[in-house]
């Protein structure tokens, strides 16, 4: 069995048609979410002067990406945006922790930035969650469901609280390269 699966897909998109694919952009997404093993999707805009968007999509596992790629629902989306975009999609497939540090601009960053900037995040976060949760619980519930709490809320802190914080402070530590660009 294999594990989560993101997926980072790119489009250059006609500017005369940006707003008509941004529309078309967000009902897909959100029809999409029903899609088996469908866990997640983040649209990244183009920053002014550039007119190429971006789908983050994560998949619970590589079967139910390659199930949603090849769905008539996703067919049908292709053929809906092919007056809208030039040129064809770019797919790249992140792993580890490559995926949380994504810049369409540049290369990923050294894996030991990568790395410490994820051991920033969860030094704090592990002490933290358990020290709220812990006295709360404690008593109240089994130890192993404690614990998977414990988990979770150090998960959920870091997937959308502490990681995308850091990676935002630390863009021009992580990516040289584009910071200095104007």
């Amino acid at each position: 069995m294999d594990g989560p699966v993101h997926i980072a897909i790119t489009r250059r998109v006609c500017a005369e048609r940006a707003g008509e694919f941004e529309a078309a952009l967000r009902d897909f997404v959100a029809r999409s979410m029903t899609a088996p093993g469908t866990s997640g999707v983040h649209m990244l805009f183009p920053p002014p002067g550039s007119t190429e968007y971006g789908v983050l999509r994560s998949f619970a596992s590589s079967g139910e990406r390659d199930t949603f790629y090849q769905s008539a629902m996703y067919k049908d989306w292709l053929k809906e945006i092919a007056p809208l975009v030039e040129g064809k999609p770019q797919f790249r497939e992140l792993s580890g922790l490559e995926a949380w540090f994504r810049d369409p601009h540049a290369s990923p960053p050294p894996r030991w930035k990568m790395a410490l900037l994820t051991w920033l995040a969860v030094w704090p976060v592990s002490m933290l969650v358990p020290a709220v949760l812990v006295p709360l619980l404690v008593g109240k519930l089994h130890s192993a469901l404690v614990a998977g709490l414990v988990a979770a809320g150090i998960v959920f802190i870091l997937t959308w609280v502490a990681m995308p914080l850091l990676v935002k402070i630390t863009h021009g530590w992580l990516h040289p390269s584009t910071s200095q660009n104007p």
